[in-house]
């Protein structure tokens, strides 16, 4: 098939963009199979990570760490709640402010999400040397950096980007 004239063509293969939003759409849809079976989803899997690594949250606070609009997140947390994965706390200070926080039922659903990590994490880093996936995350990093996104120093050596 001949392009018209005029057309300009983009080279996708040249792109970080590209390879960065392949491998992350990969990357997530794995994890989701491994996950599926014990009946949690990938935005779950989100949910308590962030929670777990950040600490107690509002709604609108991890929305926006998990890039998604509040509404959304709020028919997860539903279900979340509901399964006392997550609970819900009044701030001292502003009582309309409430935060979230992992429920202790939620503690054998994390040890199954962290070894479901871990294996997704050897699978996609198969063939590299220790060196190797510290380099790639430093790359990453100067992507995001480049990016205007502040790269914060990983809290017990993982993020819940570097988690999953």
């Amino acid at each position: 098939m001949q392009k018209p004239s005029g057309v300009m063509t983009y080279d996708f293969h040249a792109s970080t963009g590209y390879w960065v939003s392949l491998v992350a759409q990969q990357y997530q849809q794995h994890v989701d199979a491994e996950l599926r079976p014990f009946g949690i989803t990938f935005r779950q899997f989100q949910v308590i990570a962030w929670l777990k690594y950040e600490g107690p949250l509002t709604q609108s606070e991890l929305a926006r760490r998990m890039t998604i609009e509040p509404p959304t997140l709020a028919g997860i947390m539903t279900r979340m709640e509901s399964m006392e994965w997550i609970v819900r706390a009044s701030c001292e200070t502003d009582r309309r402010k409430k935060f979230l926080d992992v429920g202790p039922v939620a503690e054998p659903v994390w040890e199954k999400i962290v070894a479901v990590l871990n294996k997704v994490r050897e699978q996609a880093t198969e063939g590299m040397s220790p060196e190797e996936v510290e380099k790639l995350h430093s790359l990453l990093g100067q992507v995001l950096l480049n990016l205007g996104e502040i790269a914060q120093p990983a809290r017990h050596d993982k993020t819940p980007a570097d988690s999953s």
